[in-house]
C-alpha cells in the first residue's frame, strides 16, 4: 500500500475542494460516484512518501507543496501556437486538440473514419454513450495501486474515447494532441484516455504532451487501453512539456488472446516525470513489446517503471529503454517482468542501456524478475556509461570534428529505439529535437549514422 506522506505536506482538503468543483455541472450519478470512491481513496493514502520502495528515488515534495488551481479550459493563450508546432497535419486520420485537459474541436481535424468507430472528447462520449464508457472507464487502472490515479479519477473532467470496432483498420493514425499554456497559478490538467478495440483491429495511436518552455504546471495523465483478441495496437507517446513542468502518467494495458501491443515512449521534457507502464497479458499468446527513450539534461528528472505481466501461457515480451542524460539530470528505470504460475513457455527480455554525457549525470536501473512457472525463458540486462571514446576516435580519424562525433554517437545510441517507430511525424520530431539540442542542422537526421557505427553501440 501507497504510504501517507505528512499532513503538513499533503493539502488533501484542497483537491477534495477541487472535486467539488467539478459536481457543480450535472454528470450521471456513476460518474459523481465514481469520482467520490477515487477522491476518498486519495484522501485515505494521500501522496506516495519518498520513503516507500516506488517513489524512493523520486522527490515529488514540489508537487505535494504546490496548492495547485484546476487549468483554465478557456485559457487559450499561445495554445494556437503549440498546435501549429505540433499537429500533424494530413499525417493522421484524426488529430484530436486538448488544451489543458479540455477538447477544442476549433483546434482539432476529424477526418473520415470506418463505419462504428468513435473518436472523440470522454466527456461528450459520457454524455452521449455513457453506458459504453461505464464499462471500461477506471475499470483497468487501479485507484488502490497508484494515489495519482486516483486523484486524476477523482478530478475526472474530459479526454479521449476511442472505440474501434472489430474489423477496424486505419492506414494512418490518431494523434492525441495535449497542449498545456500554464498560467498566472500554478495549475493541473488531469486528462484521461480510454482506448477500446475490439477483435481483429489494427490501429497507431499517438498521444503528445506539449506545452510552452519556462511554464510551471502539472500534468497527472492516466491511459486505459483494451486490447481486444487478434488486434494490433502500436502506440507512440511523446512528452515535450515544458523544463519547468511536472509530469506523472500512468498507462494501464489489457491484451486479449493473441493481440499485439507495441509501445514507443519518449520524455524530453519536464522539470520531473514519473511514467507508470503496466501491461497485462490476459490472453494466451498475447505479445508485448515496450520501447522507451529519454532524453534529458540540466537538472530534469525522469522516473520510468513498467511492468510487464504474464498471466497466460505462450506470450512472448521485449522491453528495451534507452536513455541519455546530459548535465546534472537524474534518471530511474525499474523494469518487472512477472510470471504467474500458469504462464508457462513464458519468453521475455528486458534490456536498459544508459548513455552519460556528463560526469554530473546520475542513473539508477532496477530490473526485476518475479517468476512462479517452470517452464519459462526470462533475461535481463543493464549497461551504464559514458560515450565511447574509442568510437570517438574512430569517427575523427574519418575527419569528424570532436563535438560532431560526440553528437553523432548520440544519435546512434539513440537509433536502436527510434529506427523502430513507423510513425513518420513521431521519429521526426525526436530526430528534430536531439539535432537542436546538440547544435546540428536538422538535415543531419539519425539514419545518417552508419550501420556499422549503431551496430558498435
Amino acid at each position: 500500500m501507497t504510504q501517507v506522506a505528512e499532513k503538513k505536506s499533503s493539502p488533501l482538503t484542497h483537491f477534495t475542494r477541487l472535486e467539488k468543483q467539478l459536481n457543480v455541472n450535472p454528470s450521471p450519478s456513476w460518474l459523481d460516484e465514481l469520482r467520490a470512491n477515487a477522491m476518498r481513496r486519495f484522501e485515505e493514502v494521500g501522496f506516495p512518501a519518498q520513503k516507500s520502495e516506488a517513489w524512493r528515488h523520486t522527490n515529488i515534495g514540489p508537487i505535494v507543496r504546490t496548492q495547485w488551481e484546476l487549468a483554465d479550459a478557456g485559457s487559450m493563450t499561445g495554445a494556437a501556437d503549440l498546435v501549429e508546432r505540433f499537429t500533424f497535419g494530413d499525417d493522421a486520420i484524426v488529430e484530436l486538440v486538448f488544451v489543458n485537459g479540455h477538447y477544442h474541436g476549433e483546434l482539432s481535424g476529424l477526418g473520415k473514419l470506418p463505419r462504428g468507430a468513435k473518436v472523440g472528447s470522454l466527456a461528450e462520449a459520457i454524455a452521449k454513450d455513457g453506458e459504453a464508457v461505464q464499462k471500461h472507464l477506471a475499470k483497468h487502472a487501479s485507484i488502490e495501486a497508484n494515489s495519482f490515479v486516483a486523484l486524476n479519477t477523482g478530478l475526472i473532467a474530459d479526454g479521449a474515447f476511442i472505440h474501434l470496432p472489430a474489423g477496424t483498420t486505419l492506414e494512418q493514425p490518431i494523434h492525441i494532441l495535449l497542449v498545456s499554456t500554464g498560467g498566472d497559478k500554478p495549475a493541473a490538467a488531469h486528462p484521461r484516455v480510454l482506448v477500446i478495440t475490439e477483435e481483429n483491429v489494427h490501429a497507431t495511436i499517438v498521444e503528445s504532451y506539449v506545452g510552452h518552455e519556462g511554464q510551471t504546471y502539472f500534468t497527472n495523465t492516466v491511459t486505459e487501453i483494451v486490447c481486444g483478441a487478434d488486434s494490433h495496437i502500436d502506440h507512440c507517446r511523446l512528452q515535450q512539456e515544458s523544463t519547468a513542468a511536472y509530469h506523472v502518467s500512468t498507462m494501464q494495458v489489457d491484451l486479449g488472446r493473441s493481440s499485439t501491443f507495441v509501445s514507443h515512449a519518449c520524455t524530453m521534457g519536464g522539470k520531473l516525470t514519473r511514467n507508470d507502464l503496466n501491461c497485462i497479458m490476459n490472453g494466451e499468446h498475447a505479445y508485448a513489446t515496450l520501447n522507451g527513450l529519454v532524453l534529458i539534461g540540466g537538472d530534469q528528472h525522469c522516473d520510468n517503471h513498467t511492468l510487464l505481466r504474464h498471466e497466460k501461457a505462450n506470450c512472448p515480451s521485449h522491453e528495451l529503454y534507452k536513455h541519455v542524460l546530459d548535465g546534472r539530470s537524474s534518471a530511474v528505470f525499474k523494469g518487472q517482468i512477472f510470471v504467474q504460475k500458469d504462464a508457462q513457455k513464458t519468453d521475455s527480455k528486458q534490456t536498459s542501456k544508459t548513455l552519460l554525457l556528463s560526469d554530473d549525470a546520475y542513473m539508477n536501473s532496477q530490473p526485476a524478475l518475479e517468476i512462479y512457472a517452470d517452464d519459462v525463458k526470462c533475461t535481463h540486462g543493464s549497461t551504464t556509461g559514458p560515450v565511447d571514446e574509442d568510437m570517438v576516435f574512430y569517427l575523427r580519424t574519418r575527419g569528424v570534428g570532436l563535438d560532431a562525433a560526440r553528437h553523432l554517437l548520440t544519435y546512434a545510441f539513440a537509433a536502436d529505439v527510434t529506427r523502430r517507430i513507423k510513425v513518420e511525424p513521431v521519429r521526426r520530431r525526436i530526430e528534430d529535437y536531439m539535432a537542436a539540442r546538440h547544435g546540428l542542422p536538422q538535415d543531419l537526421r539519425i539514419t545518417d549514422v552508419t550501420h556499422h557505427d549503431r551496430a558498435a553501440l
